[in-house]
């Protein structure tokens, strides 16, 4: 073969390249796992040789890889692995089977290590009410029971977990959580966010960490969907190895870009300079607050009152929430490691968390003029404003939206928690209207990833049930799939290699059945991924 001939073409339908320069395309080549020439399909054929291979598109459309910004592939496993047992809403959908789950569980559990359960959430598992300790108690008298919720920002724990943990009255919170407690001081059970949920699950994930082989299955299931590049943002060195031992084993599928989860200590030991365009640390994660299925997010507006915040989530009666760090405590965190030049991504749902984070990063951003394209990234942004993202974008601060929350509890947000203010979660036209940059996400353990469902439900706003909310903050279906592609790895310091298709960049490549663009927009989640290609490669 000669070297001008090409290892790979596309040819036979459209060809989206979310290059500005050429936005539309016929063809496209691949030399060395990199896109050697994009182009009308006689310019493009003339590169094919005797040893290349012809990829026919049959009608179906060309992509680059879905990029999925906020992801969680190296931790999934700790939840949904090993010795936890996996309990989501994907996976069981019923109460009646989440109860099953839990009593098999408790039945064949370890009598001294116990029965520990993720996934609670009896928002979407209707029939489920608050797991509180005494509740547990009766489902497991003496052996310790504990269950995590779907986000992953609460615990529910019983007497005998909470022994086995050694958390008492005078147990003192975590950094960023704490352990919710009676009148009288005692813990209830409870706890809140990373430090209160390691409390008390820690032991029981460190018996039997997750390996290679979880982090090649949660691989292979974002390129199932055709995702080529994901950010994990909750990462911890310890995880390391497993990442080294299934990239010399040649089984990373996907790009791998590395959020350090933000350490009480306040340093991390990895260059800010490091890894390659496969494996590479970018930032720091912090957790401002926690997540509105759990109660620990600070609004401006209160709960509402009924059935699921009262019994399901146990809140009082016109409930807030509280930021997990105050001003002072917060800056002291995000100064320490943007001083090294670290990129911050933080966790944001509520809107009075926003205007916490975002007051102290203008702060930052003020006392450091030199440093530039920092690409400060907010994560979530549920209760974000028109007038949030206004002042995000004149910071040049970037927004990670989770548009699964429109999908999934659209009519949780306005029926049951927040009435009007539920309607425009997850705003993405007032973010693209104040010209902040976005990406869409799943966020890993919380909902599966699905880029083109992630497109679909930004383009129409429409919940699993067929309900449609805020319609003035739709956007189309260009904006959604750079969302899903450039822009996404833009916030990820990595559009330079990958996330458009052009010439130079990484072969990073979806085929899909149909053209997102020229699909009815309540069925572009239903278009298939025929193939997902890495350098060129088919993964």
């Amino acid at each position: 073969m000669s070297r001008t001939d090409a290892d790979v073409v596309f040819l036979g339908g459209s060809v989206v390249t979310i290059d500005d320069a050429r936005p539309q395309a016929e063809a496209l080549a691949v030399r060395d796992g990199r896109i050697a020439a994009v182009g009308d399909a006689a310019d493009v054929r003339a590169l094919v040789g005797p040893g290349t291979e012809v990829v026919d598109l049959a009608g179906g459309c060309l992509l680059p890889g879905f990029v999925e910004a906020h992801g969680h592939p190296v931790s999934l496993g700790f939840g949904t692995d090993g010795p936890i047992r996996d309990i989501r809403p994907t996976t069981v959908r019923t109460a009646e089977g989440v109860m099953a789950a839990i009593r098999e569980a408790v039945a064949t559990a370890d009598p001294e290590h116990g029965a520990y359960l993720f996934g609670w959430d009896g928002l979407l598992q209707k029939g489920l009410v608050e797991p509180t300790r005494a509740w547990l108690d009766t489902l497991s008298p003496d052996r310790p029971l504990a269950v995590i919720t779907n986000s992953a920002h609460a615990v529910y724990a019983n007497s005998a977990a909470l022994r086995a943990s050694g958390i008492t009255r005078d147990t003192p919170d975590p950094v960023g959580a704490h352990f919710v407690r009676d009148a009288d001081g005692e813990p209830t059970g409870k706890g809140l966010e990373g430090g209160a949920l390691a409390a008390i699950v820690g032991s029981a994930l460190a018996r039997r960490p997750p390996g290679p082989d979880t982090l090649r299955t949660n691989l292979a299931e974002l390129n199932g969907v055709g995702v080529t590049t994901v950010g994990e943002l909750a990462f911890h060195a310890s995880r390391r190895p497993m990442i080294d031992a299934l990239r010399a084993e040649g089984g990373l599928t996907a790009r791998l870009r590395l959020y350090e989860a933000s350490d009480p200590t306040l340093s991390t030991a990895v260059p800010l300079l490091n890894g390659d365009d496969m494996v590479r640390q970018v930032g720091i994660k912090t957790w401002a607050d926690g997540s509105p299925w759990n109660g620990n997010i600070a609004t401006s507006f209160p709960y509402l009152d009924t059935h699921a915040t009262r019994v399901v989530l146990g809140l009082p009666c016109s409930h807030h929430g509280e930021t997990n760090y105050d001003r002072e405590a917060y800056r002291a965190i995000a100064e320490a490691y943007f001083a090294e030049g670290w990129q911050l991504a933080c966790h944001a749902q509520g809107d009075v968390t926003t205007d916490m984070v975002l007051d102290v990063w203008e702060e930052l951003l003020a006392q450091h003029p030199d440093m530039t394209d920092r690409r400060l990234r907010l994560e979530h942004c549920g209760a974000m404003t028109r007038e949030q993202y206004d002042r995000a974008a004149r910071l040049g601060v970037t927004c990670s939206l989770f548009m699964a929350h429109v999908r999934y509890w659209g009519e949780v947000l306005v029926d049951d928690l927040f009435g009007p203010r539920g309607e425009e979660w997850v705003a993405a036209r007032s973010a693209l209207g104040a010209g902040v940059r976005i990406s869409l996400h799943n966020d890993g353990t919380v909902t599966p990833p699905d880029p083109l469902g992630n497109v679909r439900t930004a383009v129409t706003r429409r919940t699993e049930s067929g309900r449609v909310l805020a319609t003035h903050e739709t956007i189309t279906v260009e904006q959604a799939l750079r969302a899903q592609t450039l822009d996404a790895a833009w916030q990820l310091h990595a559009d330079d290699v990958i996330g458009s298709l052009t010439p130079g960049k990484y072969a990073d490549l979806v085929v899909l059945s149909a053209d997102p663009r020229d699909t009815a927009p309540e069925a572009i989640g239903d278009i298939a991924v025929r193939a997902t290609y890495l350098e060129g490669a088919p993964v």
